[in-house]
């Protein structure tokens, strides 16, 4: 087993940068600031949390973590497993890239692929974890994984002159959601309106708004596969109810033309999760927002979090544009 070499309390996060966008402020009609998670240590805010909980986790003596994930919520795991010296298991659905596969293994967690969609490989998860005796490192729900991420809204805080219009996220099963709303809560920004960006076929949480309670889809069919939870936490949607969280869906085609654009606009490549977001701006929704009253009209900045993402490739991004019938 590898020796410990970061049991003493530094975060595995970094303080990402804040930079503003012309292509996108242009596409948005306002000035918009890029929290750019995509540079973090694993490829993506996970770490906040999930490096966090796991720290937490070392002081109490853990010995092995099982972690289930479709991608950036393993590597997450694997990292801080390896910066620790503790083993990993990380269970990943058969969706799950063999390049993002690889990447976790060569943090030397050990890597099991088990059922179709990330709800499959949970299920292993905390199995493997009852069994076992190891810690189950949920990638999205708990509160100490929020109380993580929350550390990216102080940091805007430091970063910015003025609160912005509005924060721009994408939501998978809610945890960036619950920890952004967690660190408005903690600068006294609660007023700040929150875009939760979904693709359509990953839509969990704009499921449950509109139902008013949890809902499970059947199936998981955008590409954003990281987007994948057929149910997103309770937290999420209580989320909600504590302030202005406006639920918005785009297609997956405007995600992954959003990655091609963002590419050529600021030279970074991002995945389709992350690029629902961007879709948000590149497609004119905001606008759509403003004029439907949901917005105000001067909006004097908003934040977009580039949440990341490591399972992407320039030749996966051919092969979502052929899947999808994109020049």
């Amino acid at each position: 087993m590898a020796i410990p070499v970061e049991r003493d309390g530094r975060k595995f996060h970094v303080v990402t940068p804040v930079l503003e966008s012309l292509a996108l402020s242009k596409a948005a009609g306002t000035k918009v600031f890029m929290k750019m998670e995509n540079v973090q240590p694993s490829g993506s805010f996970k770490i906040r949390g999930i490096g966090y909980f796991c720290q937490e986790a070392a002081k109490k003596g853990c010995k092995h973590f099982v972690s289930s994930s479709g991608g950036n919520a393993g590597l997450a795991t694997a990292y801080a497993a390896r910066k620790l010296g503790i083993p990993a298991t990380i269970v990943v659905p058969s969706s799950t890239s063999e390049a993002v596969s690889q990447q976790m293994k060569e943090h030397g967690a050990e890597v099991e692929v088990f059922g179709k969609v990330w709800d499959d490989a949970n299920i292993r998860a905390l199995a493997l974890a009852e069994t076992e005796g190891w810690i189950s490192i949920h990638p999205f729900d708990h509160p100490l994984i929020w109380k993580g991420h929350a550390s990216l809204v102080r940091e805007l805080k430091d970063s910015l002159d003025t609160k912005p219009g509005a924060i721009i996220l994408s939501v998978g099963g809610g945890g960036l959601l619950a920890g952004v709303v967690a660190g408005l809560q903690d600068v006294g920004w609660l007023d700040v309106p929150i875009i939760a960006v979904e693709t359509r076929g990953a839509d969990s949480f704009n499921a449950a708004v509109r139902a008013g309670q949890l809902v499970t889809l059947p199936d998981i069919t955008s590409v954003a596969k990281c987007l994948g939870a057929k149910r997103v936490s309770s937290r999420a949607l209580q989320c909600a109810s504590e302030c202005q969280v406006i639920s918005q869906l785009v297609e997956d085609a405007e995600a992954v033309q959003a990655i091609e654009q963002f590419l050529d606009d600021e030279r970074i490549l991002v995945d389709p999760a992350c690029a629902a977001s961007l879709a948000l701006l590149y497609s004119g929704h905001l606008q759509r927002l403003q004029q439907e009253g949901h917005l105000t009209m001067d909006l004097d900045s908003i934040v977009i979090v580039v949440c990341g993402g490591s399972g992407i490739h320039m030749a996966g991004l051919q092969a979502l544009k052929t899947q999808l019938g994109l020049k």
